[in-house]
């Protein structure tokens, strides 16, 4: 089989290997591929491996020998799945390769708006230590997190790692499941009860606000102007979940004005971010490249995924299927 990966550079820049899908075929690695080079790319090949590259309706045609699309990611948006079932493609998906490191970024980021290391080491490194006639100094107020509450806006995987995890920094976790069904009830996440409220409730109470749903239509700027009114002045809202679930205007405005203490994210709503993007040099506000699954852990452990999905195709038993 001829396998082609289309934009390896994201999911390995060189780190790691991609020995798992050369063991299933002839291997060609791609580390970004443009539209126009898509097809002269493919041509002769059974197998795509993307992350970015997409797949729309009028490719489709053009690429008889291809039998199968891995997405290197969990979601699966650069495909267009009608045009690959009509032309009898399989099209596969790797969910939930990134659950620690993802709860892990949460984390990173929240820890950032509190404890401010990033400030203070910068402070340290440019010299102001060294002036200081006291043995510690402040560059602004610091936050502990014990005994505050954590509100989670969907209870997958990533968020109830994101409650056990909040859990042990001694802060009550209140959660706005995906299920309605569940307001109401407490809901057991490795190891510690999630009270589960809905929207309204759950921000009104809450000290940091997290951002771990899906992007869709009723998720789609969950975070607004509206919403955004009902949160506690000062508290934290942490976006590691897709960029377009808040409205990016109005969370810069609730920064502007100190309703929002701060805001992390690790996506923006169009990516790569752009000049004008309204968060661009937001007052305490911390924005990572979209960098939350990208341990070498987690990555290794991603095209291992990849790898076995394409195996059990081959095989005759596909898995992971989005088509």
């Amino acid at each position: 089989m001829k396998i082609v990966i289309l934009d390896g550079s994201a999911a390995n820049p060189g780190d790691i290997s991609w020995k798992a899908l050369g063991e299933l075929g002839e291997v060609t690695a791609y580390d970004i591929t443009s539209k126009d080079q898509l097809i002269d790319r493919m041509k002769g090949a059974e197998c795509a491996i993307t992350n970015k590259t997409v797949f729309d309706k009028d490719v489709f045609d053009k690429l008889p020998d291809l039998k199968y699309i891995g997405v290197l990611a969990t979601g699966y948006n650069v495909v267009d799945l009608d045009a690959a079932r009509e032309h009898g493609i399989t099209v596969t998906n790797v969910p939930e390769y990134a659950t620690f490191a993802t709860a892990q970024h949460t984390m990173a980021l929240l820890l950032e708006l509190t404890n401010l290391a990033g400030l203070h080491s910068a402070s340290v490194m440019d010299g102001e230590w060294c002036k200081c006639p006291q043995f510690c100094y402040f560059k602004a107020p610091l936050t502990e997190l014990f005994g505050k509450t954590l509100h989670i806006i969907g209870l997958g995987k990533i968020g109830k790692r994101v409650a056990q995890m909040a859990s042990g920094f001694g802060m009550t976790v209140t959660a706005t499941p995906h299920d309605r069904s569940l307001i109401g009830t407490v809901v057991e996440a490795g190891g510690t009860g999630v009270r589960c409220l809905d929207l309204e409730e759950g921000v009104r109470s809450a000290d940091v606000v997290s951002l771990h749903c899906p992007l869709t239509d009723d998720t789609r700027e969950i975070i607004n102007k509206d919403s955004l009114s009902l949160f506690k002045p000062g508290a934290f809202l942490i976006n590691c979940a897709r960029g377009p679930v808040i409205n990016e205007s109005a969370v810069r405005a609730a920064l502007d004005s100190g309703l929002l203490g701060g805001y992390g994210a690790d996506v923006v709503c169009v990516e790569p971010m752009l000049e004008d993007n309204p968060l661009k040099g937001a007052p305490h506000c911390v924005i990572t490249p979209h960098i939350a699954w990208s341990p070498v852990e987690t990555r290794s452990r991603l095209i291992d995924m990849a790898a076995a999905n394409l195996k059990a195709f081959l095989d005759g038993n596909p898995v992971n299927t989005v088509t």
